[in-house]
């Protein structure tokens, strides 16, 4: 059974996959719904413009479609990156297939786009909880590895202390305790809280305003933060104070690394939104909040960027590369992530919180 046009065309309006006719000048002469939500440009006023106009991406790029439509040869393109008429950049997979027009009979070509980011960002976000379950796995290991001969060697300097007549080595005994203090302590906040959140009723604006107050005070005026807060978003169930805890670790690193690179009118930025129908790994939730802190700072340096929330990493000299890594996990453990994006003069740090309700 052949299939009718008005059947073609609805199978094409209800397509997930954005599908665009090129004319030989690699003008629109259709795009699908799909098509039009992609590129955000409707279809009405995206028909006869050229394509690169709508989408760029480079001019070999678009030697190779001319060269499709000379050739009659299909070629597909992975994870390539396209910059929008808006100028917003987005990562697509696509394929190119040289047709005849069904009713004029001349050449155009089929191009069929698919849109990577939504995968892209499922996937980056699954790596950076697999990561953070396996660093904190390895943290808990190693930490009772030395918290053991910890205890024994402060325990045999306290004895050693207490049976040598000559106090002047007390000073030697005293630190060995310390010191074997310092490494229990340092051990502890790399295994952060072993407490449960608490489950009480939670305002993300509280939880910023007390963030606020603090770093304001630790700079004592020095520091613009700028607030741009939905006042719509709802209490939900939370540890206050380990959101209180991870936001705080987030604006002192902002504000620490701008203080020390010596930025100009240094700018803390808070918003907050909502997104509903949004994917935290392989999980959807019906409601998230998205906490946003940016800063004006000198950007984070690019060797540090894949490892960022490891342990022990910190772009700062005096820094203890902890402050991120227990951030990370605190908002984990209300089954959210923490992602960033960084540039010179800019760093954006985002907060997803799926909002159970209060």
């Amino acid at each position: 059974m052949i299939a009718s046009a008005v059947l073609n065309q609805q199978l094409l309006e209800y397509l997930n996959t954005s599908i665009l006719l090129l004319d030989t000048d690699l003008c629109v002469i259709y795009m699908n719904p799909a098509a039009e939500v992609l590129l955000q440009v409707s279809g009405r006023k995206g028909a006869g413009e050229s394509f690169y106009d709508l989408a760029w991406e480079s001019e070999a790029d678009k030697k190779a479609l001319h060269r499709a439509l000379k050739t009659g040869f299909t070629f597909t393109k992975r994870e390539t990156e396209i910059i929008l008429h808006n100028a917003r950049a987005i990562t697509v997979d696509y394929s190119v297939s040289p047709i005849m027009h069904p009713e004029s009979h001349s050449p155009c070509l089929l191009i069929e786009i698919q849109g990577r980011d939504r995968l892209l960002k499922i996937s980056r976000e699954e790596q950076i909880i697999s990561k953070q379950e396996t660093t904190r796995e390895l943290v808990r290991g190693l930490a009772h590895e030395i918290k053991n001969p910890l205890g024994g060697i402060r325990g045999a300097a306290q004895l050693l202390s207490r049976t040598v007549p000559d106090n002047s080595l007390d000073e030697y005994t005293n630190i060995i305790i310390e010191e074997a203090d310092r490494l229990r302590d340092l051990v502890d906040r790399l295994l952060g809280s072993n407490q449960l959140p608490k489950q009480e009723a939670t305002n993300i604006h509280e939880v910023l305003e007390r963030v606020c107050q603090l770093v304001a005070v630790e700079q004592v005026g020095s520091l613009h933060i700028v607030r741009d807060y939905d006042p719509s978003i709802p209490e939900f169930i939370s540890d206050k104070s380990q959101l209180i805890q991870a936001t705080l670790n987030i604006c002192r690193n902002a504000v620490q690394a701008m203080v020390e690179s010596e930025t100009v009118k240094p700018t803390l930025k808070l918003k907050t939104r909502t997104k509903s129908q949004f994917t935290i790994g392989n999980q959807r939730h019906r409601l998230v909040a998205h906490i946003t802190i940016e800063d004006n700072g000198p950007g984070i340096p690019a060797q540090l960027k894949d490892n960022l929330f490891y342990p022990m990493v910190s772009g700062r000299a005096a820094g203890t590369g902890l402050g991120l890594s227990i951030a990370q996990s605190l908002i984990n453990q209300h089954n959210g992530i923490i992602e960033y994006d960084s540039e010179a003069g800019r760093t954006a740090f985002s907060i997803y919180l799926p909002l159970k309700l209060a």
